[in-house]
């Protein structure tokens, strides 16, 4: 692009509620591109107007494109590099090439009126995004913001909090913020049965059913928190995975012989930008992972129901993985040490004599961490108590050169 895109953020006051230098950009327009809600908030300048279609990305950059030397001006909603078209923008184009007109976000105008410090409140987009993204935000007394993709928003939000056991949470729906005809409408979690508008945002005050109990933050999920047919990294040694693991922000894991997937669901709540793929051979351990997934609210986990290493061709480049199971299997752990950049982890656990030797050739070729991790608990005997040992888990780590 020879020229610059401006992007103005609008609000549902409309022209209104622009800033001269935002009003000075749509009037210079040569092309205005927006929604046809934001279009329709802005007077005619003389301007060609360009409404987006829907889905809009898939063409949005072509438009664009083809008017190239023009100046050319999108409208969005609010702040555009909040969960917005402006960051697509800029990260597509590079910031260079795009100028970003902030408008109030629904964010800062939401927690205005709920007078609840932007800091301290937790936002979830659910637009375009399944609801069960919101599980992870669940924990008795959060404050969330959850940015509705249209007027059904508010009942699908009702309806996981009660089955998340989360009924007794306030929510407060805010309808049209910032526009004249803007409405609040209050109400509890269990009983909701309002009607929305379909520009709101809803706010949700958390509060636990009795008897309920958020996961924690840190890794090491209790066994009973996944359904499985005990094909299940157990808790501690899954702690331990997930430190050898390390994972980072934005990083992607593959989890290969996936059994219930507690290790990739682990790591993706590790952090909201976290990826995994789940690689696992049983088509009813697949379906398995994709219910723990949506249930500890990482609904973006992959999963592929495929054989290693035959289902690892054409998977996103990993920046570290899991081998929980099929260790001797040939050609398993070489394709994974290939599909590895460098700096990228690899941890394999293993239980039989077999994989240990796997294992143990490895570690002399190319060295690494090896641990062996025994675990016992304590179970009755007759009228005592006695240590029982789970079987001993040999863990190998390396990082790629």
């Amino acid at each position: 692009m020879s020229r610059a895109v401006v992007v103005v953020g609008i609000g549902a006051d409309g022209w209104a509620g622009l800033g001269e230098g935002a009003r000075r950009e749509i009037r210079a327009a040569e092309v205005l591109m927006g929604g046809a809600r934001q279009l329709a908030l802005v007077p005619d300048t003389g301007a060609e107007r360009v409404t987006w279609p829907s889905p809009m990305l898939p063409v949005a950059f072509g438009l664009i494109a083809e008017r190239e030397g023009k100046a050319v001006c999108v409208l969005a909603s609010g702040d555009p590099m909040l969960y917005g078209f402006g960051a697509t923008l800029a990260r597509t184009l590079g910031p260079g090439r795009v100028r970003v007109l902030p408008h109030l976000s629904s964010v800062s105008l939401a927690c205005a009126r709920m007078g609840w410090p932007v800091e301290d409140t937790q936002v979830v987009t659910l637009v375009g995004r399944p609801a069960d993204l919101l599980t992870r935000a669940l924990r008795p007394s959060a404050r969330v913001l959850v940015l509705s993709a249209g007027a059904a928003t508010p009942g699908e939000v009702a309806r996981l909090l009660v089955a998340r056991g989360y009924g007794r949470s306030p929510m407060t729906v805010l309808e049209r913020l910032g526009a004249p005809e803007e409405r609040l409408v209050e109400g509890i979690a269990a009983t909701w049965d309002a009607a929305a508008d379909a520009l709101n945002v809803v706010a949700l005050e958390c509060r636990a059913d009795p008897g309920v109990t958020a996961p924690p933050c840190v890794p090491g999920l209790p066994d009973d928190a996944f359904e499985h047919d005990g094909q299940l990294t157990k808790r501690e040694v899954r702690a331990v995975t997930l430190s050898r693991l390390a994972p980072r922000p934005g990083e992607r894991l593959w989890d290969v012989g996936a059994g219930a997937g507690s290790v990739a669901v682990e790591w993706m709540r590790a952090h909201p930008s976290c990826a995994a793929t789940a690689v696992e051979s049983r088509a009813d351990r697949a379906e398995r992972i994709g219910r723990n997934a949506r249930a500890l609210g990482v609904p973006g986990l992959r999963v592929v129901h495929g054989k290693a290493p035959e289902a690892l061709e054409g998977l996103d480049p990993p920046d570290a993985i899991f081998i929980g199971g099929g260790t001797t299997a040939p050609g398993v752990l070489s394709s994974c040490w290939d599909a590895l950049g460098p700096g990228g982890r690899l941890v394999v656990n293993a239980v039989t004599v077999e994989s240990e030797a796997v294992l143990a050739s490895w570690h002399a070729r190319l060295g690494g961490d090896l641990l062996r991790l025994a675990v016992h608990r304590a179970g009755p005997v007759g009228g005592f108590t006695a240590w029982r040992p789970a079987m001993p888990v040999t863990i190998w780590t390396a990082v790629r050169p």
